[in-house]
């Protein structure tokens, strides 16, 4: 959740950052209302319980022939101090029910507006030309026998596919391309749960405006993740910390097949396999101490920005505006490929700082100086994913429908440099 001492002391940026969102100002007005009611509450259950021991020093006290007097003034407190207790919990649900609807606090300087209001901060490389008319990356697909959709959709329905052959093997060289970079840099792999707990999904932020996209196993009340950022982050949940004493962040890199229901989209890249319900995917997670947070962010984007250079992809990263951001997100870049057959950048990768939002959920916290323990920092950046291999086929492809694979993939292809039709 957002930080309580900071809704206390400057509501105002709060809200500025809820307007820089498109969301609702008056929450926060909600919420420190809801903060003093529900210490009011304690308080005055506090003076009771202080009251009620008192009185019982008096009872125990008191003469034989008052004593049943006074434990009828006793009882009566007692029925104060429980009714009491019950403002307390009513008031801490509430406080709890309208804090949590508040979204993580953007940066200062994140643009303000919605999914259109971007600011591009660089474009990379040059746009693929062909000399004869490309083909989209589901018709390659189906030439060189690498993805198959009809049967996808045969088996599991519409967004499913199945990858042969070498699409396979070329999902499966771009991830340990991404993990054997993540272990060069220093985060530990992990293979992750994608089945996880209500309270770590909540903890995340992924219960909140995009619920829709989750599956979940009612049953037992268990939902599947839709990037392994979602176990990570429960990882070192309701832990301290201790940071390595050169000041480096933990890092890990969680490889994990995903789910998303991809609720509300229909219609919407409806054809091949750049917006599907099931896919892998690497994914960099990082805690670090808060006043790291932004170095680190530069850090993951670095990273991924050298995987799209080293596969040979037009690319550019945006800053995305605060309308746009999840609910953990107070910043997040957008690294977007050129996709040939449409014409446009599409999305391939993001990476985004959460600040201590994440944290105060999962209460995963460091040791201060002063020996108290304060939430860290946790960022999230994909590194690898099964999307990617649209952009490859797409970019990369010859006259004759065969594709060039990018020279970095080879070794984990067997050395292959060009995938044939079948």
């Amino acid at each position: 959740m957002i930080d309580l001492q900071l809704l206390r002391d400057h509501p105002d940026v709060i809200k500025a950052s809820q307007e820089a969102r498109g969301a609702s100002v008056s929450v926060v007005d909600d919420a420190v209302a809801a903060d003093t009611a529900r210490r009011g509450a304690i308080t005055a259950f506090e003076a009771l319980r202080a009251e009620q021991n008192a009185f019982g020093k008096t009872v125990a006290k008191a003469p034989k022939d008052e004593k049943a007097a006074l434990v009828q003034q006793a009882q009566a407190l007692a029925a104060k101090v429980k009714d009491a207790q019950a403002e307390v919990t009513s008031a801490e649900e509430a406080f709890d029910r309208v804090v949590r609807s508040i979204p993580n606090v953007v940066l200062p300087d994140v643009p303000k507006g919605g999914e259109d209001d971007f600011v591009t901060l660089r474009t990379v490389g040059s746009k693929p030309e062909f000399d004869f008319e490309p083909k989209d990356h589901a018709d390659l697909g189906e030439h060189l026998g690498i993805i198959d959709i009809p049967r996808g959709v045969k088996v599991s329905g519409s967004r499913f596919y199945f990858l042969r052959g070498l699409g396979a093997r070329l999902e499966i060289a771009l991830m340990n391309l991404g993990l054997d970079r993540a272990i060069e840099h220093g985060f530990e792999p992990l293979i992750t749960p994608t089945l996880v707990r209500p309270e770590t999904m909540a903890g995340t932020g992924f219960l909140g405006e995009h619920a829709a996209e989750v599956y979940r196993l009612e049953a037992d009340d268990l939902y599947l993740t839709g990037t392994s950022e979602v176990a990570l982050a429960g990882f070192h949940a309701d832990e301290i910390l201790s940071f390595p004493e050169s000041g480096e962040g933990i890092r890990y890199a969680g490889w994990s097949t995903c789910y998303r229901r991809e609720a509300g989209s229909a219609g919407k890249d409806n054809r091949g396999i750049l917006r599907v319900h099931q896919f892998n995917k690497l994914e960099m997670f990082a805690y670090v101490l808060p006043e790291q947070a932004e170095a680190e962010h530069q850090r993951l984007v670095a990273m991924q920005e050298s995987m799209m250079q080293d596969l040979g992809l037009h690319y550019r990263v945006i800053d995305v505006a605060g309308g746009d951001l999840g609910t953990s997100a107070a910043r997040k870049y957008d690294i977007e490929a050129w996709v040939p057959t449409q014409g446009t950048f599409r999305e391939l990768t993001s990476t985004s700082n959460c600040t201590t939002f994440q944290a105060r959920r999962l209460d995963t916290r460091y040791r201060t100086e002063t020996g108290k323990t304060a939430p860290v920092a946790t960022l999230n950046g994909t590194l690898a994913t099964t999307r990617w291999i649209v952009a490859i086929l797409e970019t990369h492809q010859q006259a004759d429908g065969s594709v060039v694979v990018p020279e970095v993939l080879r070794p984990y292809l067997g050395g292959v440099e060009v995938i044939e039709p079948r």
